[in-house]
């Protein structure tokens, strides 16, 4: 079983960024892309973080 689907979107990706706001508001940016996202929508050029990297090597041993 994949356990890496369990772990896909864009919050855990090394090209997600949050930019603040003078006006105080929050943009959630796919710096790769170069468009708004949110922390839970998924593409498929998604690349994982390390720390998400060694979670899913945990997972998948277990």
């Amino acid at each position: 079983m994949n356990k890496q689907r369990n772990f896909h979107c864009c919050a855990s990706c090394i090209h997600y960024r949050i930019e603040k706001m003078n006006s105080g508001g929050t943009i959630y940016m796919c710096a790769r892309l170069g468009y708004e996202t949110k922390p839970t929508y998924k593409f498929n050029c998604w690349t994982p973080k390390e720390n998400v990297k060694k979670l899913i090597a945990k997972y998948e041993k277990s």
